[in-house]
């Protein structure tokens, strides 16, 4: 009787470990914001784009959560401190790029201070990999997108393809035309959960 209540002690020891990540798989898990990294990518296009210049713009997260047993993720973006990280243009043409884009012409990040996702559905991609669907407010445009995510080693990369024009954004032109930013660009991500 003794030696069967101290082995249930042990298997109740040893088990509660695999009880307790089972439980914590089923809530949301914080984005921790200081290890997360999104970037946006803008491109050059036009007859003298040789001129012009590609921009890498910081895009720190400001909260966010996401659960694997829900299959939900969600975020909030201060666009107020998306900042231009190019490393090929002097300090003052960076501030002006940076204006610009905070700007009215752009961002208008007065108006429009946040930008959120919110996911709709996530599904399996094959070989470890989601589709993530949802809607992306920007701008004070909300959208769909669809965007794939690789797990790794408790991160999740990816990115997505987005077009300005959807938001409401015109794209930059320069000398009539002659150097304009793509309607396209690019946002990569690489997101980690607090412990």
């Amino acid at each position: 009787m003794i030696a069967s209540a101290r082995r249930n002690w042990v298997y109740a020891a040893l088990l509660l470990p695999t009880w307790l990540w089972a439980a914590d798989l089923g809530s949301p898990r914080e984005i921790d914001t200081q290890k997360s990294v999104m970037t946006v990518r803008v491109f050059k296009s036009g007859l003298f784009s040789a001129f012009g210049h590609e921009h890498e713009i910081g895009t720190p997260i400001r909260a966010g959560k996401f659960s694997e047993s829900d299959r939900s993720v969600e975020l909030t973006v201060d666009a107020r401190q998306m900042r231009v990280m190019d490393q090929d243009v002097s300090a003052k043409d960076r501030a002006e790029i940076q204006e610009t884009m905070l700007g009215p012409k752009v961002l208008d990040t007065g108006q429009f201070p946040e930008i959120r996702f919110r996911s709709t559905t996530v599904e399996p991609a094959g070989s470890g990999r989601w589709l993530v669907s949802g809607d992306l407010t920007l701008h004070g445009q909300t959208r769909p997108v669809r965007l794939a995510v690789q797990p790794q080693n408790g991160h999740y990369h990816g990115s997505v393809e987005l077009k300005q024009r959807d938001f409401g954004i015109e794209p930059i032109t320069v000398g009539g035309g002659a150097v304009k930013v793509k309607n396209e660009l690019r946002v990569e991500f690489d997101i980690v959960g607090k412990p």
